[in-house]
């Protein structure tokens, strides 16, 4: 009642705050003389959020909260946000962004390129090649015979493969020990300060051009050679160290060379996945006493070895293909001269009997016949380069 004489209603409760429909009042503490549950169901809580009565004065303070844990929600009746990068708020359901779509096109098509290219190249290859193995009186693959002037094509590949074999497998002999032993020195023994300007003059040998390894190679580096091929000539009945009286252009020459420039694709290699071994599995080692090499082996080369794997065989990719290297320095052999298996021998790759004879193709049918050497070429290196995907694949985490 007021001074006018006039009563007013007492204006209803407002209704309690919530947020995303969950209320943020405090749930109401029952006492004795409180009014009894409406019903046996119903908690405190959903009074609250239905409006009930507010807790009585003098009542204990209670956290304010929800019954329910605090979920991000969306109100449906909020529109979405235009241009976004959320699919749920940018951009319709079952609706690619063009972006999207041009970056996926681009990158298939990517790959797509180069199966499609490596496919133009084997089906060149098989083309030009297969009339000249037709018209072949010789055995392709064991005849040792090259002779593709006259009428009749009389050729073999027997020589080159041996010699393309043989010279890179001397040069992965020589580069894979030392390469790891690079990679090795640079992840666990030298100073930052140290490691980092050793690393980069390894990988500055890639950079060299081959010509200039080749004639470096036969000029400079096959003299200082023939000391160690007399020593090596000492070591009775095997073949392989059989003098043949060719001290410059041996195999053994063009395989030091081919070490050399692929020591930079296995070292980066090799230190790259010795980098990447987990720390627990060092510090594991550490922990049950072993010593720095105990360490190395137990943990490091273990799990650095499919790396090592497949650099060593992109390596032997690289010195299978070397060309203007390998041509400059092996010393060519006579048409019929006896097979040795000798490395102090000379001999032509694939790669360099193709480039030596180069300005001979004028005639189809000849020409044929060095395409039909370059397939084999390009099978051999194919192998190769799939082998070390193999090996690769078997670890994830160099896939």
């Amino acid at each position: 009642m007021t001074g006018g004489g006039t009563s007013e209603e007492p204006a209803a409760p407002l209704p309690p705050p919530s947020i995303g429909g969950e209320s943020v009042e405090a749930p109401r503490h029952r006492r004795e003389d409180d009014d009894p549950r409406p019903d046996d169901a119903q908690t405190d809580i959903e009074i609250a959020e239905n409006g009930g009565p507010a807790p009585r004065a003098g009542a204990a303070a209670s956290v304010v909260g929800s019954a329910e844990p605090l979920a991000v929600t969306t109100v449906d009746d909020t529109p979405p946000v235009s241009g976004a990068g959320s699919i749920a708020l940018g951009t319709p359901p079952n609706k690619v962004r063009i972006g999207d779509r041009v970056f996926h096109g681009l990158a298939a098509g990517s790959g797509g390129f180069i199966v499609i290219l490596i496919g133009l190249v084997a089906a060149f290859l098989l083309v030009k090649a297969i009339p000249s193995i037709a018209d072949d009186k010789s055995n392709f693959l064991f005849s040792r015979t090259w002779d593709v002037d006259g009428a009749a094509l009389r050729f073999g590949i027997l020589d080159m493969l041996w010699v393309t074999v043989i010279i890179s497998l001397v040069a992965m002999v020589i580069a894979v020990p030392i390469a790891i032993g690079i990679a090795l020195f640079i992840t666990q023994y030298a100073p930052r300060r140290l490691a980092k300007p050793v690393a980069y003059i390894v990988d500055l040998l890639a950079a060299i051009p081959s010509i200039i390894y080749g004639i470096w190679g036969i000029i400079v580096l096959a003299p200082k050679l023939e000391p160690v091929q007399r020593v090596l000539y000492h070591l009775g009945g095997f073949h392989l160290f059989k003098d043949e009286n060719v001290s410059l252009g041996t195999i053994f020459n063009g395989g030091v060379v081919l070490a050399i420039m692929i020591l930079p694709i296995v070292t980066a290699i090799g230190r790259d996945v010795f980098q990447r071994t987990p720390t627990q599995n060092i510090e594991a080692a550490w922990a049950l006493g072993a010593t720095r090499w105990e360490m190395i082996r137990l943990a490091v080369l273990p799990y650095g070895r499919p790396g090592l794997i497949s650099g060593s065989m992109l390596g032997l990719g690289r010195a299978l293909g070397e060309t203007i290297a390998v041509m400059l320095i092996l010393s060519k052999r006579g048409n019929g001269s006896p097979f040795s298996f000798s490395i102090f021998n000379g001999g032509e790759t694939f790669a360099s009997k193709i480039a030596n004879n180069a300005a001979e193709f004028n005639d189809p049918k000849r020409t044929g016949a060095f395409i039909a050497a370059g397939l084999v070429l390009f099978v051999l290196t194919f192998a190769v380069n799939a082998a070390a995907r193999s090996v690769v694949s078997r670890r994830k985490e160099f896939s």
